[in-house]
């Protein structure tokens, strides 16, 4: 079987808006970078270590961003809606580079390699440590909880800003055994996380049958019996109240999950969002505020914003 690479050649200003569209909106197998930074520094990182960039191939001008799909995907149709992105990222003042978009196939067993290679343990905090199945980690802290995951899953590894913010949010609400939804579950990262740091139940939610299908092998990675993974469009169709709903998903589809948070959110309970561009906020806090929420914590990381939400009535 091989995949579809959609490569563009564009600034390390929009690799991480381009990742999480590339996962919660195009709903892409996985993603890859390649900044020309990173060669550069390579070269620092010891007085033996020497790096001829002349000698690199295809080295990239700033970042080369990669998207893998399943080949039946429409090759065309995905370039126009990454151009598209593309112009929509420089209207916010974002550099986007030469925004080259280029096509090419690969075997599906050869880009799973490549996650082996590149993948490794994010000892993220005291309490949480996101490790690859193939890796033998021992946590410093015997009480640190490790969120076993397989990377060739995709759909979120924990390496985006937006995910450790969310995680970030998560450490600090979630203080004693609650009820929490995961909006968006993707790979079910913060599912996972939730159940390991002490929510009584954990509902996951996602649009697309392949991140459903990754959350719930993730889920059997962990031996976690206490979360129930659902097909759905956001909160549309799904039943019961929530202590904790958290979402990691970009602006837009945030908004149009503010509307449907009062009828799922238990008295006193939080809300959780990240994925939030520093640009978007005053939407995010205009649509809060017409739906009687209110701010109670603000996590910045790099131009990327978390919210910490209750209802204004608290």
């Amino acid at each position: 079987m091989k995949l579809l690479i959609i490569k563009i050649e564009t600034s390390h200003e929009v690799e991480d808006a381009l990742n999480i569209y590339s996962q919660d909106v195009l709903h892409c197998l996985g993603t890859e970078s390649r900044k020309r930074s990173d060669f550069e520094q390579a070269g620092w990182e010891s007085d033996s270590t020497i790096v001829n960039l002349s000698e690199i191939n295809d080295l990239p001008q700033d970042l080369q961003f990669l998207a893998y799909f399943d080949i039946e995907q429409d090759k065309a149709e995905l370039v126009e809606k990454y151009q598209k992105k593309l112009a929509e990222l420089k209207s916010y003042g974002l550099q986007i580079g030469k925004a080259k978009i280029t096509t090419s196939y690969i075997k599906d067993e050869d880009w799973n390699t490549v996650w082996q290679k590149f993948y490794h343990v994010i000892n993220f905090s005291r309490h949480l440590a996101i490790v690859p199945e193939w890796e033998n980690y021992q946590p410093a802290f015997k009480d640190q909880q490790l969120v076993k995951l397989d990377p060739g899953l995709a759909f979120g590894t924990g390496t985006h800003k937006t995910t450790q913010i969310a995680l970030m949010g998560l450490e600090q609400a979630l203080t004693e055994p609650k009820a929490v939804c995961d909006v968006g579950t993707g790979s079910g990262i913060l599912a996972i996380a939730s159940s390991l740091l002490g929510a009584s139940s954990v509902v996951a939610t996602d649009i697309s049958d392949e991140a459903v299908t990754a959350a719930k092998e993730n889920i059997a990675l962990n031996h976690l019996a206490n979360i129930k993974v659902e097909k759905a469009s956001l909160l549309n169709g799904v039943e019961g109240k929530y202590d904790i709903i958290i979402a990691n998903i970009l602006a837009e589809i945030l908004l149009e999950l503010i509307p449907e948070l009062n009828e799922h959110l238990n008295a006193g309970g939080k809300v959780i969002f990240s994925g939030i561009d520093y640009t978007q906020l005053d939407k995010i806090k205009d649509a809060l505020t017409k739906h009687d929420f209110k701010i109670d914590l603000t996590i910045e990381h790099g131009r990327w914003v978390g919210l910490i939400i209750e209802r204004k009535d608290n």
